[in-house]
């Protein structure tokens, strides 16, 4: 059986941290949380949401990711346009530092609802806007669905995220096709299991429909993305949901699952005109020089 390349890539390291979980004595403490970065604003909590952005950005990174890394490139994109932003780890696994999301998926999302709550005292602002990639792109939903979030939140924005599940190009089928692999990399890594299509988690966040009224929605997704997979499984369903397609943005813009939600400014301009859509300007290919 010839296995496509690029996604297997992408899941190996997931695939050596279970291994490495398994190795760590049951006496491990979690690692410590990556201390937060302050760079022009960001996790700045003297940071005031002045009247043309009212509002505190979230940014919830990706699986393997962390609250410094997967931002490098877009929290300060948006501090220098005069947002508060800030950023958070969740998903922690013990032995496991600085690649985080891998912990059960509920327990992360109540680590957002506690941190939107340290965002809101902090500035004073009523809501916050979250923009999450990947499985920080779904697992917000989670918290408004179910954890009060939706009182809490104006808008999410996604970034390739695993709304309905991944097949991860086809790999996902090993989980059953190795025997032990599902309840192995469950035990140990459950963020993992918990993104694959048809996992009992999905089930239970979809049932009963994609959105919870009063916050607005916008994914966006790439045809190129191999991790997220298929990419339409992305897209949301229900009333005020923006699916964007970045193709219909820039037809070669090639970005993949990793880049969309990093580094790809087109996407950044988008998210733009998102959490601000009275002054929106068209995006487009050049508006990777914006």
């Amino acid at each position: 059986m010839k296995l496509p390349w690029r996604p297997l890539r992408a899941l190996l390291p997931a695939l050596a941290l279970a291994l490495t979980v398994a190795a760590v004595p049951q006496t491990a403490t979690a690692a410590p949380a990556r201390a937060e970065t302050v760079s022009s604003g960001w996790n700045d909590y003297s940071c005031k949401p002045s009247a043309a952005h009212p509002r505190p950005v979230i940014l919830s990174h990706g699986t393997l990711g962390n609250s410094v890394d997967n931002w490098l490139a877009f929290a300060p994109y948006l501090t220098n346009r005069g947002y508060c932003v800030f950023s958070y780890d969740y998903g922690q696994v013990s032995g496991i530092p600085f690649f985080h999301g891998l912990g059960p998926i509920e327990k992360s999302a109540g680590q957002l609802a506690a941190f939107v709550d340290k965002v809101l005292a902090a500035t004073g602002a009523p809501k916050v806007d979250v923009v999450g990639h990947s499985q920080g792109g779904m697992m917000p939903r989670y918290y408004l669905k179910f954890l009060g979030g939706a009182a809490k939140v104006n808008s999410l924005i996604a970034m390739a995220p695993t709304s309905h599940g991944t097949t991860l190009s086809g790999l996902t089928k090993l989980l059953d096709v190795v025997p032990g692999a599902r309840a192995a990399i469950s035990g140990l890594t459950p963020g993992l299991t918990d993104q694959a299509q048809g996992s009992d988690f999905l089930r239970r966040l979809n049932e009963g429909g994609d959105t919870v009224p009063g916050v607005h929605y916008t994914v966006i997704a790439s045809k190129w993305d191999e991790i997220a997979t298929p990419y339409r499984s992305q897209f949301l369903t229900g009333p005020d949901v923006r699916n964007v397609l970045l193709q219909d943005l820039c037809p070669v813009d090639l970005s993949e699952h990793v880049a969309l939600g990093t580094i790809d400014r087109i996407v950044f301009h988008e998210i733009a005109n998102s959490l601000d859509p009275a002054r929106a300007t068209p995006t487009t290919c050049a508006s990777v020089v914006g």
